[in-house]
């Protein structure tokens, strides 16, 4: 093995782990919590643009909550949005907000992903 070998392969290596420590170790975002609207909503916007943004979201239970996903990108693996936990996915058109209403009745943290389960997102419930 030459000299330009070991420097691709140490390269790819390297790569390789950034992509693991990016998708699995990196620190998480801070939570965002709902803001109560009219009628006790808690309404949150939700950028859509190589993940999401806020990714984790606080809510409380026993109230409905409205997301609001803008979705700033024709990338498409955030073509849809899917909430196992809640049977529940979501065609999300580029360029445009498309309202989520939930209705979370027991406390926990429930992911949200797209539809390839690349991005990923929480749904904290208090």
């Amino acid at each position: 093995m030459d000299l330009a070998e070991i420097f691709v392969t140490a390269g790819g290596l390297a790569l390789a782990g950034l992509v693991v420590w990016y998708f699995f170790f990196a620190a998480p975002e801070a939570a965002v919590s709902a803001v109560s609207a009219a009628g006790g909503v808690q309404e949150v916007a939700v950028t859509v643009k190589g993940g999401y943004s806020p990714a984790v979201i606080e809510v409380q239970h026993g109230r409905p909550v409205q997301l609001s996903f803008y979705r700033d990108e024709d990338a498409d693996c955030s073509e849809e949005v899917v909430f196992p936990d809640f049977n529940l996915r979501r065609a999300l058109p580029a360029f445009q907000t498309t309202l989520i209403e939930l209705l979370p009745q027991q406390p926990g943290r429930f992911e949200f992903t797209c539809g390839m389960g690349m991005l990923r997102g929480s749904l904290v419930v208090k």
